[in-house]
């Protein structure tokens, strides 16, 4: 591994390549032709937890039948209390126009016989309000943002680059800063994976849309790239961090063993109509809410949770048999498809399904315009803590949240661009008295460890004992990992292992502290204060 002394500058700085990231990178682009954009992503192009959304984008469209309010209302009921209200308002408000520029763009949502969008509905939704395009939503989003992205020439989108750490007074003045100090990025230490060379990119902003975490799960819906990079990277750079205790966790990803990440078979499918039934094929929703299958994901992953310990079996099913499977196939192509490939008929046959990872509501704290606690640093997506989820994401608000935040994000930094100057005097990495790592199996030993303690201990039902467990194993593979880090030659699989033990120990940390039930946050010594199951 060797550091590159070249000092590698860019006006915007944009780590991640999902809906947020490309959104930002996009509008900056078209409104300072002269200015660069550099955006840098672990793998491929479209990688990103953006690509494997399935549900949609929910938006009030119908009017006649919808509101802004009910869309606050059912927002604010999921957030079980912690959203910000004016957040939630912004968002719900700002859709309409950022779905529009979205279809500008040229991402296609799916139609009915009448030309109008076909509107889907989730659990918690009170209304059907979800923009689709079939089950693959986010991999068109994807599609569409990157056509555009792509032939734009001031944007040098660099693939198979992975950000170490953001830059800061801690690397530039040589000396240590505290989580409120007041400090600024320059920009990030990159890993040029193909060409194992560490790059250092000098920036006057830069905005972190790395994505989430789910990869400290065992099973999980995200891709193996959601390893946490942009909190771990955030926590060290002494941004503020909030709310990591509330992790949600899908009701329904289908049960294959073996397959990871986990298939997810989309909340829409319950939406339209599909029904969950116990290891005996008997229906139970009806036991803990009101609204059934389509309460909210923490309600339906905790009943979930419960019917599979009192079963002792692995998994339960979804029931879609009594659906009309012409428009279920039309609609849901890609879960149709699946399933076939495993010899499960939908129109005969129940779905196995199992709870997952999927979400992380909490992350680094950003205000209404994206800032964060750091100068110049900016950031979006699943990565942040916005206030809009409060204590548990409404279905299809994710990408959302995406949309207008890194709209508000250029918002801002257009108006600060011309006065801004690259920073000087800005370190390149130092590598010096590092040694290759011969014991390679240690990291993937280690990252198995992760999973395994976060899935036992900090799951969808925890208790004071489980996370003092979980406390004690993860500070012992904090040490160790932090030996191998500091004398081993880098990789990506040692980052990500580090950014894994970090995020897990921070989800471990904020849920010791909470001391009520709320949303996805659910401990066994909470009981008393709560309702839910």
């Amino acid at each position: 591994m060797q550091s590159e002394q070249k000092i590698h500058t860019t006006d915007f700085l944009v780590i991640g390549s999902g809906i947020a990231g490309l959104t930002f990178a996009l509008k900056t682009a078209i409104k300072f032709a002269d200015a660069k954009i550099t955006i840098i992503t672990k793998d491929e192009q479209n990688e990103s937890n953006t690509k494997y959304a399935q549900g949609g984008i929910a938006t009030v469209y119908n009017k006649t039948l919808d509101s802004f309010e009910q869309h606050i209302k059912d927002t604010l009921i999921a957030g079980d209390g912690l959203c910000d209200e004016e957040v939630v308002k912004m968002v719900v408000e700002e859709a309409p126009e950022r779905l529009q520029e979205l279809i500008e763009w040229g991402t296609k949502f799916d139609k009915n016989k009448n030309g109008d969008y076909d509107l889907g509905r989730e659990g918690g939704h009170s209304q059907n309000r979800i923009l689709h395009h079939t089950d693959i939503t986010g991999a068109e989003i994807e599609r569409a943002l990157l056509t555009q992205v792509n032939v734009l020439p001031n944007i040098d989108f660099l693939t198979y680059h992975y950000a170490i750490d953001l830059i800061t007074e801690h690397q530039v003045k040589q000396k240590r800063t505290k989580r409120n100090s007041k400090i600024s990025c320059f920009g990030a230490y990159v890993l040029d994976i193909k060409n194992s060379v560490v790059k250092t990119f000098v920036s006057k902003f830069t905005l972190l849309a790395s994505g989430g975490n789910g990869q400290v799960y065992e099973t999980t819906t995200n891709p193996v790239v959601a390893t946490g990079d942009g909190i771990g990277m955030a926590y060290r750079a002494k941004a503020e961090i909030s709310e990591m205790e509330f992790i949600q966790f899908h009701p329904t990803a289908l049960y294959n063993p073996g397959e990871y990440p986990a298939f997810l078979i989309s909340e829409a499918v319950r939406g339209f109509g599909a029904k969950l039934r116990d290891c005996n094929g008997n229906f139970f929703m009806h036991n803990y809410d009101e609204r059934e299958e389509l309460a909210s994901r923490d309600i339906v992953a905790r009943a979930i949770d419960n019917e599979l310990k009192k079963s002792g079996k692995p998994h339960l099913y979804l029931d879609c048999t009594h659906l009309d499977m012409e428009k279920f196939a039309a609609h849901f192509p890609n879960i149709t498809k699946k399933c076939n490939s495993l010899n499960i008929d939908v129109a005969k046959d129940y779905i196995p399904v199992v709870p997952a990872s999927h979400y992380i509501c909490g992350g680094v704290n950003v205000n209404k315009k994206a800032k964060t606690s750091i100068k110049k640093l900016y950031a979006c997506g699943e990565v942040t803590k916005t206030g809009l989820h409060g204590g548990n994401r409404l279905a299809s608000n994710s990408l959302l949240e995406g949309l207008v935040y890194a709209h508000n994000a250029f918002k801002n930094i257009a108006k600060k661009f011309e006065k801004a100057k690259l920073p000087e005097n800005v370190p390149a990495w130092n590598d010096s008295g590092v040694v290759k790592n011969m014991e390679n199996i240690l990291i993937s030993h280690d990252r198995n460890e992760v999973k395994t303690i976060m899935t036992n201990y900090v799951g969808i039902v925890r208790s004071n004992e489980r996370l003092k467990r979980a406390e004690k194993r993860l500070r012992v593979l904090y040490e160790d990992n932090k030996r191998l880090y500091d004398y081993s030659e880098l990789s990506v699989e040692l980052c990500e292992l580090r950014n894994l033990i970090t995020t897990a120990y921070l989800i471990t940390q904020f849920s010791k502290k909470r001391t009520t039930n709320c949303g996805g946050f659910y401990s066994l010594d909470c009981i008393e204060t709560t309702e839910k199951v």
